[in-house]
């Protein structure tokens, strides 16, 4: 039978001593998490370890005595070792001694209480006890396509990452300390960053306090029945700004919150939304000190109203285009004119509108321009908002076109159903056969073949509406998917796996060292890091969606028939 020994590499090089660790019997493993140095005394390693026991709930014990000879090995030595095996009784009682620099170590077991020892065969597997109890090993992400074999690898693996994670208070004691008891294990990186890091977290207290307190009143302030009432309400359900403070609202209740992470997931996603919510505002400010440079607003300002006049002089063009003959078409002269002039009035409304406007313009931009302090993100949507109020008379074209081209194919389906002799039942959401009489039949000719003749100008006024409103929906769906990016994007475990990749980790690999006949073998364990893909797959923040997950199929078919693409959608709503 193979016995598998992790020893941590930090104490290669500790003096001679006893072996404290976790047996793990179902794995006929032993994992090292320290030496303890002569002089001891056996009764207060024995307390030492119960109480590391009851707070750590990890079985920890003596396995074995550790041997490190820079002279000559001595006799009394190793006999003095071989005797501790009779005070702390452990079966198997692992012996490793290292002679001089030797790196071929001799390891053997001995078992005084079996009464048939077998010689076992010893695997000597050294690893980074750092790595391993920073590290977090993440489970097979494809577990459907997982193997038995993997998964039951995956356990394993994680009984000696958790075994090592969950003894730091094991190593909270070190050779240093004025007690009893000298160990040797992985040390910090310094006594005085650990005193500036406690520091810190006394001093984020209070700023962690006054947070809360100022989140606390802004929730007040927007659960209050004041913006409950119409048209606040109205607006915050849906402008893309109030839907992205709400978000940035809740990241940060979430940061202040004084209830500590239960778990390693919880953790990470506090620290992924304050590293979000960081470069956010860091990218606002950026984009706010460039607009305030140089009168960069007022060039703005002066360059949006011409930029709005030629957007509907060019829709003028068009629309006298549509009322001619377009692409040499033949439209009913009658309807074509109504619905030109119709939409001709909405564009002399809409200049009027903007260039009552335009003193106020640059005052607008300039207070919108301060908004991105509080992040890219909101900067985006005010220009998401700003872009649909700015395109609201092609929004209004394109909800008259919709309804009547809607509205003829709806009379025409139905006026279908009457020549066959069909009807359809509300009540029952079918279609039912239904008898007519000669009247019936004579009016709903005549209303078929009129809307049938009408139903080419009307597509035609509706199609032209449809593809411009569909430019301004792509417009503002490419600043949502970056609004997305930028919120859903865990950019501190991407900043994680890129400069400490051992943190995030997805498995191990086995290194075969150089071998001697005669010696145990020798691996050494490496941490696998998790892919950046799996990064983003495990620790994505969750987002809100501003508009509705249509499938081709489905927006196709609302286009055909011309059901209206809304243009604000917040989550939660019901889809028509």
């Amino acid at each position: 039978m193979v016995l598998k020994v992790f020893f941590p590499t930090c104490c290669s090089s500790a003096e001679s001593g006893i072996l404290i660790g976790r047996w793990i019997a179902e794995q006929n493993s032993a994992v090292i998490l320290a030496v303890v140095h002569f002089p001891f005394i056996p009764v207060q390693v024995k307390q030492y370890l119960s109480e590391v026991q009851r707070v750590t709930k990890v079985s920890v014990s003596v396995l074995g005595s550790w041997s490190n000879s820079k002279q000559e090995k001595e006799e009394s030595l190793s006999e003095f070792l071989e005797d501790l095996g009779t005070i702390f009784s452990h079966e198997p009682w692992l012996q490793i001694s290292k002679e001089g620099d030797n790196k071929f170590w001799s390891c053997s077991t001995l078992q005084k209480h079996s009464n048939n020892p077998k010689d076992e065969e010893i695997i000597l597997v050294y690893y980074d006890q750092r790595k391993v109890m920073l590290s977090h090993l993440h489970p097979p992400l494809d577990t459907a396509t997982s193997t038995e074999h993997k998964v039951d690898d995956a356990s394993k693996l994680s009984a000696i990452f958790d075994t090592v994670a969950r003894s730091k208070i094991l190593f909270m004691t070190d050779r240093y300390d004025d007690g009893p008891i000298k160990l040797t294990h992985w040390q910090s990186d310094g006594v005085e960053a650990s005193i500036i890091v406690e520091l810190m977290k006394q001093a984020s207290v209070p700023a962690c306090m006054l947070l809360t307190f100022l989140l606390s009143l802004i929730s007040g302030i927007c659960r209050s029945r004041v913006l409950k009432f119409w048209p606040l309400s109205f607006l915050w359900s849906k402008l893309s700004t109030c839907e992205q403070l709400g978000h940035r609202l809740q990241h940060l209740q979430v940061i202040s919150s004084n209830k500590k992470a239960q778990n390693q997931t919880q953790l990470m996603r506090k620290a992924n939304i304050f590293v979000s919510v960081l470069i956010d505002v860091a990218l606002g400010i950026l984009l706010m000190s460039w607009l305030y440079r140089k009168n960069r607003i007022g060039h703005l300002a002066d360059t949006l109203i011409p930029v709005a006049d030629h957007v509907a002089e060019e829709l003028q063009d068009l629309l006298q285009w549509l009322m001619g003959a377009p692409a040499g078409l033949k439209m009913n002269r009658a309807l074509d004119q109504v619905l030109g002039r119709f939409f001709l009035y909405h564009i002399h409304l809409w200049i009027s509108y903007i260039h009552l406007m335009s003193p106020f313009i640059e005052m607008i931009l300039w207070y919108v321009g301060l908004s991105a302090c509080l992040g890219l993100t909101v900067a985006l949507c005010i220009l998401s908002d700003i872009i649909a109020l700015l395109t609201f008379h092609i929004y209004c074209f394109y909800v008259y076109g919709a309804r009547l081209y809607c509205l003829k194919i709806y009379g025409l389906s139905s006026l279908w159903r009457l020549f066959r002799g069909k009807k359809w039942n509300v009540l029952r959401q079918r279609v039912d056969s239904c008898s007519y009489d000669l009247d019936q039949l004579f009016i709903g000719t005549l209303l078929f073949t009129i809307l049938l003749f009408l139903l080419p100008t009307t597509a035609l006024y509706y199609l032209v509406f449809t593809l411009l409103r569909l430019l301004v929906v792509i417009v503002q769906g490419l600043i949502h998917l970056l609004v997305d990016l930028i919120d859903s994007l865990p950019l501190y475990s991407l900043i994680l796996r890129l400069c400490r990749s051992y943190r995030l980790a997805a498995g191990v690999k086995f290194r075969v060292l150089e071998q001697q006949d005669g010696k145990p073998l020798r691996l050494l364990m490496q941490i696998n890091p998790l892919s950046y893909g799996g990064v983003v797959q495990t620790y994505r923040l969750p987002t809100y969606s501003c508009y509705p997950k249509d499938s081709w199929t489905s927006l196709c078919k609302k286009l055909f028939l011309g059901e209206l693409i809304y243009p604000w959608k917040h989550k939660g709503e019901k889809q028509d």
